[in-house]
C-alpha cells in the first residue's frame, strides 16, 4: 500500500524536511506503509552532498534580498531550483522490498516522469550521461535521493510551469552545457497542476505496483 499526501498550496523547504524526515523514522522504525509526497514549495535553492558552491551565480546576499533560501542537504547531485509550477515527489520507501537497488529506482523514478509527460504528447528520455530527465537536451526533471537503511528521501522535481529564469540563479545540477525547460515551455499553454499530480501518482502507483491511498498531510504539518 501507498500513502499519497498532496499539499495543494506552497510549503516552506524546510517544513517539507522536516516531514520527509518524521516519515522516514516512521518507515525506519515502525515499518510503516510506504509514502508518496507531492508538495510544491516558494523559491528555493538545494545543495546536494556533492554540490558545489561555484554553481551558486548568486551571493548570499542577493538571495537574501530576494527572500531565496539555500540549504544543504543530504540528498546525491549538486544543485538545485524549487519554486512554484514545479511539483517536487517525495517518494519515502522502502528498497528491501525493491531488491535493495538504487539504479532501479532511479530508472522507475525516470520512468514515472516520462510516462507523465507522455500523456501531454512530450517524448521525453533518460540520458547515459545525466540523472533526469530530459526533452531533447533540455531538463524537464531533476532527480535527486538519499538511501538510508534501505529507506528513501528526496527525489523528483518536474517542471510544469515554474518561472524559468530563476534557474539563471545556479548552474542546474552543476551542468554548465544544458538548458530548462518545462511542460508550460515545451507546449505554449499552461497546464493545470492538479491534472499533472493525478496522471503521475497513476504511473507512480503502475511503475511501482502499488495500491494508492489518499490521506491529508495535515496532521503530520508542524502547529
Amino acid at each position: 500500500m501507498l500513502r499519497v499526501l498532496c499539499l495543494p498550496e506552497l510549503i516552506e523547504y524546510g517544513e517539507a524536511y522536516d516531514i520527509q524526515k518524521r516519515l522516514w523514522s516512521q518507515k525506519v522504525k515502525d515499518g510503516a506503509a510506504d509514502v508518496l509526497l507531492l508538495l510544491k514549495h516558494p523559491p528555493t535553492l538545494t545543495i546536494g552532498k556533492s554540490g558545489k558552491l561555484e554553481n551558486l551565480l548568486r551571493t548570499k546576499e542577493e538571495l537574501a534580498e530576494e527572500g531565496i533560501p539555500l540549504f544543504f542537504i543530504d540528498r546525491g547531485g549538486d544543485i538545485t531550483y524549487h519554486g512554484p509550477g514545479q511539483l517536487v515527489v517525495y517518494p519515502i520507501i522502502d528498497l528491501k522490498n525493491r531488491g535493495k537497488d538504487i539504479h532501479r529506482y532511479i530508472h522507475d523514478l525516470q520512468e514515472v516522469a516520462i510516462r507523465t509527460l507522455a500523456d501531454f504528447s512530450i517524448e521525453a528520455r533518460r540520458d547515459e550521461e545525466r540523472i533526469g530527465v530530459w526533452v531533447g537536451n533540455d531538463a524537464i526533471a531533476a532527480i535527486g535521493v538519499s538511501v538510508r537503511k534501505w529507506v528513501t528521501m528526496h527525489g523528483l522535481a518536474l517542471n510544469v510551469n515554474p518561472t524559468l529564469e530563476h534557474f539563471s540563479y545556479i548552474n542546474p545540477c552543476g551542468i554548465l552545457d544544458r538548458g530548462i525547460t518545462s511542460i508550460a515551455k515545451v507546449l505554449s499553454r499552461d497546464v493545470p497542476m492538479e491534472v499533472v499530480v493525478k496522471g503521475l501518482v497513476s504511473h507512480f502507483s503502475e511503475v511501482f505496483d502499488s495500491h494508492i491511498e489518499w490521506e491529508s498531510i495535515n496532521s503530520l504539518r508542524c502547529d
